[in-house]
């Protein structure tokens, strides 16, 4: 500011006046200020002067790298935080990088509050954790934690898909299960009440498997080795998530199994990759700005009310069907 100050020929309280938008500068001052800063390549450090006045108003967000549902989030979360003055600050958890790690990263970068894409720490950590700072876990429920939630209502998407299915005449329905991954053990005993409550739990299979997909690809080889066994394939198959499906689309149709023709795949999330493939990914779409926007109040009210009760926020998916199921084959 001093180097700015100098060459425009006026004061350093001045230049602080024009960076800060504040009256009492003319214009024609606020013209060579910005002229001059823009030439020195100046920029005010922000960080600093909030870091000054104790606060940063940032928000730490944590994902999982390939998670594509939470590239779908994180573009949702930062027009929020921009409408409400906040910064957003990204660690990811990825192969040789914890969970604990990317939060604790966030954390020395001071940022006020963490919002958990998906987190797959245990009850513990995240109730310590929010009892550390305002923190928001998105897409995962953790009773008695103290931490805010905010996720979709697996059952009534579950139920949409099977119904679905059923509808078109499906029996020899399957599961990929998602392990642990968030939501996966809502949607597993979703699936099995839908087997019930359509008469078909006898036909019920429920694989092992994760929110990958190598997960997808390792469930199709598993299915068509059945088949060469002698074994009928599933006439429908509903994947943890996209990422898995997609995995099973891509065993399937390289070893000449027509979908959906010979067997329907529906995946769970509709990020924004599942209608760019050849054929669309018909899937429970998770509305992922609407639940950003929520992670983000959150948040940011949390900081506002610190010794408030958590909160849930539970969304509604809804079904999106494309081109990957179709009536069972006759």
């Amino acid at each position: 500011m001093a180097d700015v100050a100098e060459k425009a020929g006026v004061s350093r309280a001045l230049v602080s006046i024009v960076f800060r938008n504040q009256p009492g500068a003319s214009e024609e001052t606020r013209e060579r200020v910005l002229r001059v800063a823009d030439e020195i390549g100046y920029r005010p450090d922000s960080a600093a002067r909030l870091l000054a006045r104790g606060r940063s108003r940032t928000l730490g967000v944590m994902f999982t790298v390939h998670q594509t549902f939470h590239t779908d989030l994180i573009e949702g979360i930062y027009p929020e935080a921009e409408r409400l003055g906040y910064d957003v600050l990204l660690s990811a958890a990825a192969q040789g990088r914890s969970e604990e790690k990317a939060v604790e990263a966030l954390l020395s970068h001071r940022c006020e509050a963490l919002i958990l894409l998906g987190s797959g720490a245990d009850a513990a950590y995240l109730d310590e954790l929010g009892r550390r700072t305002a923190t928001v876990s998105v897409s995962r429920r953790v009773p008695h934690a103290r931490v805010d939630f905010v996720h979709s209502a697996e059952g009534k998407g579950v139920r949409q898909a099977m119904d679905h299915l059923v509808e078109l005449g499906h029996r020899r329905i399957a599961h990929i299960d998602g392990g642990r991954g968030p939501g996966s053990a809502e949607r597993r005993r979703a699936y099995r009440a839908a087997m019930r409550r359509h008469g078909l739990e006898p036909e019920a299979r429920v694989i092992p498997g994760e929110h990958t997909e190598q997960s997808g690809i390792e469930t199709g080889r598993l299915l068509l080795a059945e088949r060469d066994r002698g074994q009928a394939l599933p006439t429908a198959v509903l994947a943890g998530n996209d990422r898995c499906a997609w995995g099973l689309l891509m065993a399937l149709t390289r070893a000449g199994v027509e979908v959906p023709r010979d067997v329907s795949v529906v995946g769970y999330d509709d990020s924004h990759l599942s209608h760019l493939m050849p054929i669309g990914l018909t899937t429970v779409r998770q509305d992922a700005f609407l639940m950003a926007e929520h992670a983000v109040r959150f948040a940011v009210e949390r900081l506002d009310n610190p010794a408030s009760e958590p909160r849930e926020a539970v969304l509604d998916p809804k079904l999106v069907v494309r081109g990957t199921s179709g009536p069972v084959r006759s």
